[in-house]
Order: C-alpha cells, then structure tokens, then sequence
C-alpha cells in the first residue's frame, strides 16, 4: 500500500489558498510577506527525491500544468506519474498524467505497489482524502502570516489524532511541521 503525503505552504491561520500567486485579494503571500530562508524550503527537496507520483485536484492542475513543464527545478515532478482527481477534464496535455474521476479510484491507487505519493495544493482534494482515511501525512510549512479568509487546510470534518514526526523553526518565522496520521 502507498503512503499519501499532503504538503502544503500553510498561514498561522490554516490558509493554504494562493500562497504564490491566483486570485485570493492576498495572493503570492509566501514570498510577498515573509523574508526568503533557503533552508526552510529544504523539504521541498526531500519530498522531490520521496515522491513517485503526483495527485492533484483539478485547479491544482490548471495552475501547475503550463508551468511546471517548463521548469528545470520541477523535472524530477515533470517525469513521474501524475494523477489528477477530476470529473471533467478529458485530455491531460501535461505529460504522464491520468485522470482518476473519484475517490474510490484514488483509493485503488493507494492499494497498488510503489512510493509515496504527494498532494501539493489541492486543499479540496486533501480535505475529501482526509476525511476519507486516507492521508498517512502532512508536511506543513507554516508561515507567520495571518489572512483570515480563504481556503482552508482542515475544513470541518472528524477529530484525527496527528503525531508528530519532525519540526523545524526557521529565522524568518516559518516552522516546519510534520506530522504522521495516528489509526
């Protein structure tokens, strides 16, 4: 069985809605707000070399599609397997993507054999997979900004026990949080 890892870019506030750029009246937050640090973005190459596949949500996909492609830092993303969880989109351009129409699909991903695979964004999907039982964890950037609107991470749903697994606190504030999904 493969492991789910939702990552996101996350405020003090549970906000996960346009951290580098969209259409939230605060978009680009995580790079407009909060002086840059290489080494809290250090995950972001540990989950690079832990991924083998990619599951997005539909507007996660419209977002990434016509750029990652085109992104040297994204080539190890690019090639791998992406999945995106749609009921509309027909014809992925993006490279070695599938379409899975629903949850039901995801969890037959989930059963197969190979690695971990990563949620970015796609705060509706993450929210659907959590509540369905099937997110093993998240890696959290947590920025000290807060919005007060937006979409959030954890929206309500049933009370799931975290453990956590690693942190870090970086000198411009983000902390990073990881944490393990406790069944």
């Amino acid at each position: 069985m493969r492991t789910i890892v939702v990552t996101e870019f996350i405020t003090l506030d549970g906000i996960v809605d346009s951290p580098g750029g969209g259409d939230h009246p605060h978009a680009g937050w995580t790079f407009q707000d909060v002086p840059f640090d290489e080494a809290a973005y250090e995950i972001k190459g540990r989950e690079t070399e832990a991924a083998t596949a990619l599951l997005l949500g539909r507007q996660s996909y419209d977002e990434f599609a016509p750029v990652w492609p085109s992104m040297e830092e994204f080539a190890t993303y690019n090639a791998m397997p992406k999945y995106v969880v749609s009921s509309t989109l027909q014809d992925p351009q993006w490279h070695n993507t599938s379409v899975l129409r629903s949850l039901d699909e995801v969890a037959a991903l989930k059963e197969t054999e190979g690695g971990e695979i990563h949620v970015h964004g796609s705060a509706r999907l993450a929210q659907g997979l959590a509540a369905a039982g099937m997110v093993d964890r998240y890696h959290l950037l947590v920025f000290p900004v807060l919005l007060g609107s937006g979409k959030r991470l954890f929206a309500e749903s049933d009370k799931t026990r975290l453990q956590l697994a690693e942190h870090a606190a970086y000198s411009n504030g983000i902390t990073l949080q990881v944490y393990d999904v406790v069944r």
